[in-house]
């Protein structure tokens, strides 16, 4: 039977609850988080477990963040880049962020920071087209065409998590 598998992600900024809840299943039948995949996870296969997974977003933590969690009962699991990290903990584990005030902050200093790439990745997406269509179809106007695609993809690819975060903040607030 093979020890490791690969489990697609539905995207943290759109179903971080429900990738959460997901993973906690998967541990209770036997296969627990290893690491961040490519758009998605991996998992390894040991004796069904009951613990709970929290994700949490911030840039370039010192060990005094991952000691926090720990003293909190929250072991750190993996991390994506120097951002997102993913903690376990026994189920019923009081969560890392339990009330509405921290929860609010932590998604608004992720949609800034997303804001941000977003925004340059959209201004550079139409002006590229833009400088594109005007160049007509000679190797420039080509050439800044697959650029623009380029560019695309970045949009894509940060545009999607801010639009998450960006809900997510407003159901918050409306709650």
């Amino acid at each position: 039977m093979k020890q490791t598998k690969y489990v697609p992600s539905g995207g943290l900024a759109f179903y971080e609850e429900k990738e959460m809840k997901k993973l906690s299943k998967l541990a209770k039948e036997g296969w627990v988080l290893e690491g961040f995949a490519f758009l998605g996870y991996k998992l390894r296969k040991i004796e069904s477990c009951n613990i709970d997974y929290s994700v949490d977003y911030q840039k370039n933590p010192d060990d005094d963040y991952f000691t926090y969690f720990e003293a909190a009962g929250w072991s750190h699991v993996c991390s994506s880049g120097k951002e997102i990290h993913i903690f376990s903990a026994p189920a019923g584990t009081k969560p890392i962020y339990s009330d509405q005030e921290t929860t609010i902050e932590k998604y608004e200093r992720e949609k800034k920071s997303f804001g941000k790439y977003t925004l340059c990745f959209f201004i550079s997406t139409v002006f590229l087209f833009l400088l594109a269509n005007l160049s007509g179809y000679g190797w420039l106007g080509t050439a800044l065409k697959i650029v623009c695609m380029f560019s695309s993809i970045g949009l894509v690819f940060t545009g999607m998590p801010y639009i998450g975060f960006s809900l997510k903040l407003n159901n918050l607030k409306r709650s």
